[in-house]
């Protein structure tokens, strides 16, 4: 039987908030990789005879405007969503991780070299530097990832900065470098504690807007191109058939809804 204590460790672990998104990502994890699996239908084969059919046993969630399956497509949306945003997240972690460990370490010339990049990189607006590099190199789901990792890194780099900043002149730091342990050690033992959790926090959020942003750009057609099945790209094909098919419509909708409410509730829950 479990002890009071150990629940109440437990739920402070794992707030409700989170589980929820959690749970929530992982059915959206397996409906976008699990569906390939056991439904191997190519998501840009077209069939005129099934023109937005609504869904029936032979296809679950229907066909869209020129007879695709609306299943096939929306789970090659998501992995798409999915591994662009996971990916830019990533690359502009490591970077912003790292030089806001080296400007806070290093303080002085460095400190102001970096944080000036920072800045500049901060003037331009985020979704229009996307739109250009979307724009420079069309129907390119690379331009994109480029474009969303640049605006991403700011935000790990100026809250690594911050924390860092009081970290390294905590007397434990101050006393692992009087005793000579080296950089790594000192940033596996003392820094990575602090900051690690708020940076999952920025994660989830990035991923977030990351996905928003894809989803923008492919709704003004500036993103992939058609054929290739993305939410945003699928709302503007599916927006002159709203009265004849709502259903078809409402589908990329819900699930890029489903998709970002799970990362802001994994990311805020932190903060609740």
């Amino acid at each position: 039987m479990m002890s009071p204590g150990l629940s109440l460790t437990l739920g402070a672990r794992w707030p409700v908030h989170r589980i929820v998104g959690v749970t929530l990502m992982t059915a959206i994890f397996a409906f976008a990789f699990l569906t390939p699996l056991f439904w191997p239908v190519d998501p840009t084969r077209q069939s005129l005879r099934n023109v937005l059919v609504g869904p029936n046993w032979a296809e679950p969630l229907g066909y869209d405007h020129l007879g695709r399956s609306m299943l096939a497509r929306l789970s090659a949306a998501l992995r798409l969503s999915l591994g662009l945003a996971f990916l830019s997240v990533f690359t502009a972690a490591v970077p912003g991780v790292a030089l806001g460990i080296l400007a806070a370490w290093k303080g002085g010339l460095v400190d102001r070299a970096v944080s000036l990049l920072a800045d500049v990189f901060l003037a331009l607006p985020g979704l229009l530097l996307v739109l250009m590099l979307s724009a420079i190199v069309p129907n390119s789901p690379a331009m994109l990832y480029v474009g969303i990792s640049l605006v991403l890194w700011i935000e790990y780099f100026r809250l690594t900065r911050a924390l860092t900043r009081t970290l390294v002149t905590a007397p434990a730091v101050q006393a692992s470098r009087l005793l000579g342990f080296g950089r790594f050690y000192i940033f596996r033992r003392h820094l990575w504690p602090e900051i690690g959790p708020l940076l999952l926090t920025v994660g989830a959020f990035g991923a977030a807007t990351a996905i928003m942003a894809i989803a923008a750009l492919g709704f003004v057609s500036v993103g992939v191109r058609p054929p290739t099945p993305e939410l945003g790209l699928m709302m503007i094909e599916l927006l002159p058939y709203y009265q004849e098919a709502p259903h078809a419509l409402l589908q990329p909708i819900l699930v890029l809804f489903l998709l970002v409410l799970s990362l802001n509730l994994i990311g805020g829950s932190k903060q609740r």
